[in-house]
């Protein structure tokens, strides 16, 4: 076993870490993005509006079951809320699910779907990024630890 593995958990932290950049450039009205990883941690962008829509575990994972099963994107509709689901991976990591509830709607149209689309495309490109930092990272941690460095920059030699 890797001594970074428990340091540089893939799904959990990577979606932990997904989940905070693309909060921050979401609308503040709308749209409810929520990231789920694989073990049913769940990061929703409005808590409030998200337990509004009272989605159960069981629910999620019916969703998280079909998306699995290649039919993505899912588009299902809850009362008056139209939920779109999708795979957040990378090439390296399954980090877990991305889904878009977009409250009081009354339908939703193939060019609209398109948008939402593009959305969870670009939550994707966003964990790339975010791995590839973290990989970055992880590397330059390793390359400090094998050259004998403390992690202050300075020699821990008496000279």
């Amino acid at each position: 076993m890797d001594m970074y593995d428990s340091v540089f958990s893939p799904s959990s932290v990577l979606s932990e870490q997904v989940a905070r950049q693309i909060f921050e450039i979401l609308p503040e009205s709308g749209l409810i993005m929520v990231i789920l990883d694989r073990d049913g941690n769940c990061w929703p962008s409005n808590s409030d509006e998200y337990s509004k829509l009272n989605l159960s575990a069981t629910f999620l994972k019916e969703l998280s079951d079909k998306i699995d099963d290649g039919h993505e994107p899912v588009v299902t509709q809850i009362g008056q809320c139209i939920l779109v689901g999708a795979q957040l991976s990378t090439k390296k990591t399954n980090c877990g699910y991305v889904m878009l509830a977009l409250p009081e709607r009354k339908s939703l149209t193939d060019d609209n779907l398109d948008l939402i689309e593009i959305l969870l495309n670009q939550a994707n490109l966003i964990a790339r990024l975010v791995e590839k930092n973290n990989l970055l990272y992880e590397l330059q941690l390793r390359q400090h630890i094998v050259a004998g460095g403390n992690g202050m920059g300075l020699s821990t030699s008496n000279n």
